[in-house]
């Protein structure tokens, strides 16, 4: 299981790798990225995101367990960038590798839907010299507060017992 929330840039080889499964028939890989929608203030230009970086690992540790539970997949991946995006880039990565192809399609829906639902990942849109916030409270933890919004520096991971927790500045 590789669980990541960084301001890096994210890798979908590196993705692709963690899932590599021989007995996985199937395997899903979902690309979010930033999108230029169009607002009242304008064409956005950027994305802040922004979490609490342990709550969120939490998060995402029990949503792959419950993906495993339900859909039986074998391997799965879910990192998340925070930070300010530019349009194009990509913001999340969802992958999923299980014995059979509907099962991988399933979880990664699951995955990403639960994710935008429940984990604690706030975005602001940027548009031009001016911006509005748009976020994107948890429905288990409500609105960010200051504190949490201080706390979304840095990289948390969770994968091979080597890179528990890894730095990024």
């Amino acid at each position: 299981m590789g669980i990541r929330v960084t301001r890096s840039p994210l890798s979908v080889a590196e993705a692709y790798r963690e899932l590599s499964d021989a007995s996985s028939g199937g395997v899903v890989l979902f690309l979010g990225r930033v999108r230029p929608d169009r607002s009242r203030a304008g064409r956005v230009e950027s994305l802040l995101y922004e979490t609490d970086g342990p709550m969120a690992v939490r998060g995402l540790i029990r949503l792959a367990a419950e993906a495993r539970r339900s859909f039986g997949t074998r391997r799965t991946v879910i990192y998340h960038r925070v930070g300010r995006l530019r349009v194009g880039t990509i913001s999340v990565i969802v992958g999923v590798a299980a014995p059979h192809r509907r099962a991988a399609f399933d979880a990664a829906r699951f995955l990403i839907e639960r994710l935008k639902a429940e984990i604690p990942i706030w975005k602001t849109d940027h548009v031009g010299r001016s911006h509005r916030n748009r976020r994107r409270p948890s429905a288990r933890t409500g609105r960010p507060t200051p504190g949490q919004r201080a706390r979304s520096s840095g990289s948390l991971a969770l994968g091979s017992p080597t890179r528990v927790a890894a730095g990024d500045n």
